[in-house]
């Protein structure tokens, strides 16, 4: 019974490393820093590729001329290519009546219907014309309404690296890989996604990241794995729930 209960507690205590902003202007210095430690560490991350950026702050870094065949030489290499939003400008602006009640500026949440498909049918038109796939998404912000959902579906993305519990789940036809905290924490049970801005990165918080490397490297795991594990059962919905529950409450009180 112990090793039975320490097979379940392995196969779902897995971290997902999710990069967010990735684009032609971004801090390339620790982006090499990272794709060098993660080849010496076997590790897979999932890369959130803005398609057409246009935010004022990420266009402040160096532009990387080679930035698509960058690209497609991570895919090549099994990272995982995700749409993260379109041009990355907040021009929406939700009161907390968002997929997840996070509020705050958004690119997509509250534009009509045509408007969000759109966007996201130019958005991966871009990852087309350089011969990417691309079969996620993860909006900037986490802000997505039911427009949002739809478009996707109708574009045929059906992932999204984003929401609350520590198992994947489903919402609208759609399966949700649970990314919880803004910093690298890793919890010991659970399914989970990081959530890293490595665009705001010293070479202090490098050292940090790389020692969390160091230390969660046996529960890392890639896209492909995380995803097979997407079968519903009555404990992971009432652990889901729970979970939303509490992380709402914290950030209500806060």
């Amino acid at each position: 019974m112990l090793n039975y209960i320490k097979e379940k507690i392995g196969k779902y205590t897995k971290l997902l490393i999710r990069i967010d902003d990735v684009a032609e202007n971004m801090n390339w210095k620790h982006m090499d820093k990272c794709e060098k430690l993660f080849d010496k560490k076997n590790i897979k991350p999932l890369l959130g590729v803005i398609p057409l950026n246009k935010d004022p702050e990420l266009n402040s870094f160096p532009r990387n001329p080679n930035f698509w065949d960058r690209v497609k030489k991570w895919q090549d290499k099994g990272w995982e290519i995700t749409m993260h939003g379109y041009n990355h400008l907040y021009t929406q602006t939700s009161d907390k009546n968002d997929i997840f009640n996070y509020g705050g500026k958004s690119e997509f949440y509250g534009l009509d219907y045509s408007q969000q498909l759109q966007k996201i049918k130019l958005g991966l038109n871009e990852f087309k014309k350089k011969n990417l796939e691309v079969r996620s998404f993860f909006a900037p912000n986490h802000i997505y309404d039911h427009n949002t959902l739809k478009a996707l579906k109708e574009e045929n993305i059906k992932i999204i690296i984003d929401g609350y519990g520590l198992f994947p789940f489903y919402k609208d036809e759609i399966l949700f890989i649970p990314q919880l905290f803004y910093k690298e924490i890793f919890l010991p049970f659970g399914i989970q996604s990081t959530q890293i801005h490595l665009n705001n990165w010293n070479d202090n918080y490098f050292d940090k990241f790389e020692n969390f490397i160091n230390e969660n490297q046996e529960k890392i795991s890639n896209f492909n794995d995380i995803i097979e594990l997407k079968n519903q059962n009555s404990f992971k919905l009432i652990t889901n729930y729970l979970v939303e529950k509490i992380v709402k409450c914290v950030r209500f009180i806060r």
